[in-house]
């Protein structure tokens, strides 16, 4: 296909006379009509990966890339006076993930079809996401977030289910997105959405009647839960979900030549997390329905679903009460109820149960005992669920339990977002790493003065192009030439923005007593709380205070900044992560299940400053020690913490001065007179009184590595060192190889 011409065509005029808007939706189509030529359901076998959340980012470079498009269509518009990048900034962005579990499902389809699996993701159409995030006043405003427009890359399909609930029945309608594989096949994201869905009832901010199913089922991601409402609407949410999906997969496998006896030879699913573990019994009550005996089809549905399990916060492995599953589904209730007395006879302990003593469905317990597999996504990970959280279900099956680190798609995250550092990679190595990225090894024979020089200068471009687009959209002026020390990722105590706040404020002071730093130091956080987390909304109001009054300090701003990135997303990701120079991966050890953001500020060349939590023990063993850097309790020694319940923050207050004077400054009259007093308040009563994730346990500790990575910032050469043993190490992090390995060792599909 000759792609300018065919552009062309597609605008109706000469591509000098087009709109962004025109070229982007005639872009669209091209991608489109190519993936469907590339669509594959070759294998008998197929995957179906199902989770709430899919945070895909914007999709035109991505495919663009992927179909081997990229340079020429830019080159293309570019000899007509046209801008790709300015072309990319008239697509929104999907709103259908909130963090890592989204973002990490968007690049795992993409690596499925990558390495040409038989793969598909299913899940909701969300019409307004989980919020846009706006500030006012120094606090986090929450509003609607529309992406759907009438050309988007939802294509609709002539496929509908009828969903019975308790009291009413809806109907589904199938959309789907195109994965288009790197040079390879593509597969398809399910999304179903209801056709009565009504837009129309949001009202002030994102709030709308919770008991109006029909026009709000795909409204927004994870609905406000801190009421009952709430709460039954994630059931509706998660069992039309589920419905939809089960009955697609039987009708395509049925359709392939699968008598349902058969279905694992047919299907894996692949439970992203508890949200999707209504799929067990819905798929069980649909094989009885279709004339499958009820032990037959729980044997089917064991060989059949797969869970992987991203926490072990207790909130977070989802419990709901019988009574509510009694209102909104009726009708898999009696099969939950079987499930579970066939576990409590089998093993007699309350443990393990389904159903525990207080009528409360444990859905992970359900995941574990009625699915083939059940995995962590990191190794520190996978070790704490088989070692204390999940014990006793290893004890029963430790074949079940393995580990499968997380990964990464290095073509968004390196290829699309920083073309200077991949055109640096390919004139050193070759272009070869962008289908095999272990070979980034090779870089690291690149350490010449000169080749390190070149290094500095493109983290440079991407600080100022940085620079530029914070200016464009928020109006905030940075300085390119400061250390960018970068923290973005979804706001929760465990993951201590907290902590970076009282190291701010312990910064501010030193430069107010005339200790200054000897290069300035900008502060970056992008975060959305979830609307009902009171003190997560706390910490943002102290950050947009800190900013606030630094920002208008000049005895401090010369010296050190702080930035609050308004409404968090992929797009802002692909600006900041190639920007920065120290990677904020805090979180209290045995908390994070592996993280992502960490291998993408990695492979950018950003160095970590963390905890060793999650994937940051992996990143450590693979860059050594000088080239990271640890601080904090070890995971053994929180667990120990919480089993004694002995950690009280206020003895790490009153025996430290520093972790005194920054947690009272909260409180003080310079913050209190820019802020809200309830806020500032409660947050400081809240790190004194409770400090459940530990912020002072680690404090001290968490300084002294932030205070070393600043002075060898210094020494712009072994700096330089450190940023290319990561990128060159970061090959092991690519979703590709977690993909292969899910594939080898769990899906087992024909490639």
């Amino acid at each position: 296909m000759k792609l300018p011409e065919e552009l062309k065509k597609k605008c109706g005029k000469e591509l000098s006379a087009c709109s962004n808007r025109e070229l982007y939706e005639a872009l669209m189509a091209l991608v489109q009509e190519e993936a469907i030529k590339r669509e594959s359901n070759e294998g008998k076998k197929k995957v179906y990966y199902i989770s709430a959340e899919f945070l895909i980012g914007k999709l035109l470079s991505n495919n663009l890339i992927n179909l081997g498009w990229y340079d020429e269509v830019r080159d293309t518009l570019k000899a007509n006076g046209k801008d790709l990048c300015e072309v990319e900034e008239a697509e929104p962005e999907p709103s259908l993930g909130n963090g890592g579990l989204g973002r990490l499902a968007a690049c795992f389809l993409d690596s499925m079809a990558g390495l040409g699996l038989n793969g598909a993701g299913i899940g909701l159409n969300y019409h307004l996401g989980l919020f846009k995030q706006e500030f006012e006043k120094e606090l986090q405003k929450e509003t609607p977030n529309p992406w759907i427009e009438e050309k988007s890359w939802l294509i609709r399909r002539e496929v509908s289910y009828p969903v019975r609930f308790g009291s009413l029945t809806v109907h589904s309608r199938l959309y789907d997105i195109a994965v288009t594989g790197y040079r390879n096949r593509t597969n398809w994201l399910h999304l179903f959405d209801v056709e009565s869905v009504d837009e129309g009832i949001v009202e002030e901010g994102i709030s709308f009647d919770k008991e109006d199913i029909a026009r709000n089922l795909t409204l927004f991601l994870y609905p406000d839960d801190s009421d009952e409402a709430g709460r039954k609407l994630r059931i509706y949410q998660q069992y039309f979900m589920v419905s939809n999906g089960a009955r697609l997969i039987l009708d395509e496998c049925v359709k392939k030549g699968c008598n349902l006896h058969d279905l694992p030879d047919y299907a894996v699913i692949q439970i992203n997390d508890t949200h999707p573990s209504m799929v067990i019994p819905e798929l069980i009550r649909l094989l009885t329905e279709r004339g499958i005996d009820f032990d037959e089809a729980v044997e089917i549905v064991k060989k059949t679903c797969a869970y992987t399990n991203h926490t072990i916060l207790a909130e977070a492995l989802e419990k709901w009460p019988v009574s509510y599953l009694k209102e909104v589904v009726p009708q898999l209730v009696p099969v939950i109820e079987i499930l579970d007395d066939r576990i409590r006879r089998k093993y007699g302990s309350e443990a393990v149960a389904v159903i525990d003593r207080n009528d409360l469905v444990h859905m992970a317990h359900m995941d574990i005992h009625y699915g083939f597999s059940v995995n962590g996504v990191a190794y520190l990970h996978t070790e704490i669920l088989k070692n204390t959280e999940l014990k006793d279900f290893y004890e029963l099956y430790p074949e079940k339990f393995n580990n499968k680190t997380n990964g990464i798609t290095f073509r968004r995250w390196l290829l699309h977002c920083n073309h200077p550092l991949a055109d640096y990679i390919t004139k050193k190595i070759g272009a070869e790493y962008k289908r095999d990225v272990e070979e980034l090894k090779k870089l690291g024979a690149f350490d010449d003065e000169a080749s390190l020089k070149e290094l500095l200068e493109i983290k440079h471009q991407n600080k100022l192009a940085l620079k530029h687009y914070l200016m464009e959209t928020q109006g905030i002026d940075v300085n390119e030439n400061s250390i960018f020390d970068i923290q973005i990722k979804r706001l929760h105590e465990y993951k201590r923005q907290q902590m970076n706040a009282l190291y701010v404020i312990h910064k501010y002071l030193e430069i107010k007593k005339g200790r200054l730093p000897s290069t300035p130091i900008t502060v970056i956080f992008g975060a959305k709380a979830a609307p009902a987390y009171v003190i997560a909304k706390d910490i943002i109001h102290l950050i947009l205070c800190l900013e606030k009054l630094i920002g208008s300090d000049p005895q401090v701003s010369p010296y050190l900044n702080v930035v609050m990135v308004e409404n968090y997303n992929v797009t802002k990701a692909e600006k900041l992560i190639p920007a920065c120079d120290i990677s904020q991966q805090i979180s209290l050890a045995s908390k994070e299940a592996s993280g992502t953001g960490n291998m993408k500020f990695m492979l950018n060349g950003a160095v970590t400053l963390g905890t060793m939590d999650g994937a940051n023990v992996e990143i450590a063993e693979l860059v050594g020690k000088e080239n990271i850097y640890i601080f904090g309790e070890t995971s053994e020694t929180v667990i120990e913490h919480y089993d004694k319940a002995d950690y009280v923050s206020r003895d790490y207050y009153e025996k430290n001065e520093d972790i005194k004077e920054a947690v009272d400054f909260i409180v003080g009259d310079e913050l209190m007179e820019l802020g809200n007093e309830e806020n500032l308040k409660r947050l400081h009563d809240e790190l004194l009184k409770k400090d459940w994730f530990m912020t002072l346990l680690d404090y001290e500790s968490y300084a002294q590595a932030r205070e070393q990575a600043y002075k060898d910032y210094e020494d712009r050469m072994e700096w330089a060192k450190k940023m290319l043993v990561n990128i060159s190490s970061a090959g092991f992090f690519s979703s590709d190889r977690t993909i292969a390995e899910y594939n080898r060792d769990i899906w087992k599909l024909d490639v």
